[in-house]
């Protein structure tokens, strides 16, 4: 039997994150993964995966912050606001030429902090009941509604200037939801001068760094965390007695323990270092809401 555990996987580009869960499947022999947070495939980089038991662990690492390395291309807008879409606008290189670095810093300035975006028409947003991408493919016009997302770092690395582009190298830090390719569209239109994404690599995932991840090769092999060890990570630990295990695992309250919280979730973990599950406050007590199975650690 396949032990549960979290996967830290590295994707390639060309690559769906459904065809990266796939190999996992066949290389580990189980039907039991799953993922956290979808990757384009021209991106490449950190893919959460849960195996067996801890895929119930994936919905507490889907909203964390990510952290994406990227390349901006300013001067040409696509259709998909990437590298794989065909270019719809470009800017005459008188105009490119004009565009100063001071420009580009204030628009990216204008990108940080809380902003409003609008997703890209070829996200996997649900219209209808139907992914936004499946819509346009189909020849469909969508229009998508504007979301609040927190850029909390824009940071350009590099910046290289051609006859009709500039590339930009940028790392962003960003709330969960954030569409990295909106960014790279939305700095190319307030300079009026059009912008897609050329590259695109996500390189952590709330604690989860892709330093730490597996290449596809290696997948029979690899270690996943513990459920236990990766829940820890996620959130708060709390160390629970045997008592209070079995409790929580009967669907028990633990009276006059929600003092032991900090914030609203806690990983709770028995004293034989097996995940017991997450639990929250209900009033004064702490209530199971998520209980992992007993063979987990």
């Amino acid at each position: 039997m396949v032990a549960p555990g979290i996967l830290l996987v590295d994707k390639p580009g060309g690559l769906t994150s459904h065809d990266v869960v796939a190999r996992t499947r066949k290389a580990l022999g189980t039907r039991k993964v799953g993922h956290a947070g979808t990757l384009d495939p021209m991106a490449t980089g950190l893919l959460v995966l849960g195996v067996e038991g801890a895929t119930r662990l994936l919905t507490y690492v889907v909203g964390a912050d990510k952290t994406y390395s990227a390349t901006i291309r300013l001067g040409e807008a696509t259709s998909t606001d990437d590298a794989e879409g065909e270019i719809v606008r470009a800017a005459d290189a008188a105009v490119m030429a004009e565009v100063t670095t001071a420009q580009i810093r204030d628009g990216i300035t204008a990108l940080t902090g809380d902003i409003s975006q609008v997703p890209s028409t070829v996200s996997a947003i649900k219209v209808a009941g139907r992914r936004a991408y499946e819509l346009v493919r189909a020849g469909e016009q969508v229009e998508l509604k504007a979301r609040t997302v927190t850029v909390s770092r824009f940071d350009v690395r590099d910046e290289r200037r051609g006859s009709s582009h500039i590339d930009l190298d940028v790392v962003v830090d960003c709330s969960s939801g954030t569409y990295i390719r909106a960014l790279a569209r939305d700095l190319g239109d307030a300079l009026g001068i059009g912008g897609h994404l050329t590259a695109l690599r996500r390189t952590r995932i709330g604690p989860f760094d892709v330093a730490d991840a597996v290449d596809l090769d290696s997948l029979a092999a690899a270690a996943p965390l513990t459920p236990a060890t990766a829940a820890a990570a996620i959130l708060q630990p709390l160390v629970v007695t045997e008592d209070d295990a079995r409790a929580l695992r009967h669907g028990k309250r633990l009276g006059d323990q929600a003092f032991r919280l900090d914030g609203a979730l806690a990983a709770a973990i028995a004293p034989d270092g097996a995940l017991v599950g997450i639990v929250e406050k209900r009033g004064g007590d702490l209530k199971s809401v998520m209980n992992m199975p007993e063979a987990g650690r």
